[in-house]
């Protein structure tokens, strides 16, 4: 069985609703998720872009989980380099207290050159700053009076308040294969997705996690779990589809701009940039067709063995009832296809 998660992305773009208006939208649609069976919901971390607008991923993820009652709701990602685990440590255990144990951390390096060097973030050191933050906030969690000597931190005992009655969840973004092999073979449940490779890559990065999470199982007697990031939705006809594949590919072109490039922006708005990456190309990559379509391009990834794949059905779609009917049309036809049958992970 796959799960299937609606990753709230708060893009805001050729949009004429406010931005108050567009999260009370993405709220709506995390309800809309619940009611319809979904697994889980996510939320985004980025600064100073209209693109995955949020810049508090704990706070939009408190607010979602007390707006519902069941799913799970997980940071997708929250970029540990921008945050100090002195203040986070406590922070993330508040959010899960306060969420009866319902928000699950995704934490990663960070994407974005633009955002990294207004943070005051080289971002040649993102990688060493993150794998020592990861280390600082496991040993938070795990300990009191804790002291640290390192690159980045260097402080005396101090024990992270308040006191959790668990560990909040982890889950550690990677994108290369061989990030993802080494990710999961330390044990850790894996979030990923593969941006303009599309199913090529992702073929990739499923082998690559299966070798990790084999050995993990086989070290620790627990397996670890992958969530696989697409854009998805499920159009009335081929015109409703194509409609939508222009603003999904609009989006890429922005994100490109932020992830390919130092970014172009101008009043909090990436812009549009050129690259060889074009209409066509995106239909072919992108999760956005009929139906049938839909259930034969899921149902490609499901084979790959994940255990969620995490839907971005929102895409910058300015109209909101159009989402809400996507996501019912995926969950009456798509869903049940892949519980039935039993495709995917276990």
């Amino acid at each position: 069985m796959t799960g299937f998660n609606v990753f709230l992305s708060c893009h805001h773009f050729s949009d004429p609703r406010s931005h108050a208006q567009l999260y009370a939208d993405l709220v709506e649609q995390a309800r809309h998720a619940e009611a319809l069976g979904y697994d889980g919901l996510s939320v985004p971390e980025h600064h100073f872009v209209n693109l995955l607008m949020n810049p508090d991923p704990l706070l939009f993820a408190l607010h979602v989980a007390n707006a519902t009652e069941r799913l799970p709701v997980t940071t997708a990602v929250v970029v540990l380099p921008f945050h100090d685990m002195r203040r986070f440590a406590g922070q993330a255990m508040l959010a899960d207290i306060l969420s009866g144990g319902r928000i699950e951390l995704g934490v990663g390096r960070g994407a974005f050159a633009y955002e990294m060097e207004r943070m005051g973030i080289d971002p040649s050191d993102t990688r060493a700053k993150f794998d020592e933050s990861l280390a600082v906030l496991e040993a938070l969690f795990d300990g009191e009076d804790v002291s640290w000597r390192g690159a980045w931190y260097d402080f005396g005992p101090l024990t992270a308040m308040p006191r959790s009655p668990r560990r909040p969840k982890l889950w550690i973004a990677a994108l290369g294969p061989e990030a993802i092999y080494h990710t999961a073979r330390r044990g850790y449940d894996v979030q990923t997705t593969p941006l303009r490779g599309g199913h090529a890559l992702a073929v990739k990065q499923m082998e690559a996690f299966h070798r990790g999470a084999d050995e993990a199982l086989a070290q620790t007697g627990r397996r670890p779990r992958m969530s696989m990031l697409r854009s998805a939705y499920v159009g009335t006809d081929e015109a409703d589809v194509r409609e939508k594949a222009r603003v999904a590919h609009e989006y890429g072109l922005r994100f490109a701009n932020g992830f390919e490039t130092p970014g172009t922006v101008t009043r909090g708005e990436l812009e549009i940039v050129g690259t060889d990456f074009g209409f066509e190309d995106a239909m072919r990559q992108i999760l956005v067709g009929t139906t049938n379509e839909i259930v034969d391009r899921i149902g490609a990834y499901a084979e790959l063995g994940m255990d969620e794949i995490a839907l971005d059905m929102h895409l910058g779609i300015p109209r909101h009832a159009d989402v809400m009917a996507s996501m019912e049309r995926f969950a009456a036809d798509v869903m049940p296809l892949f519980r039935d049958s039993g495709t995917g992970a276990a």
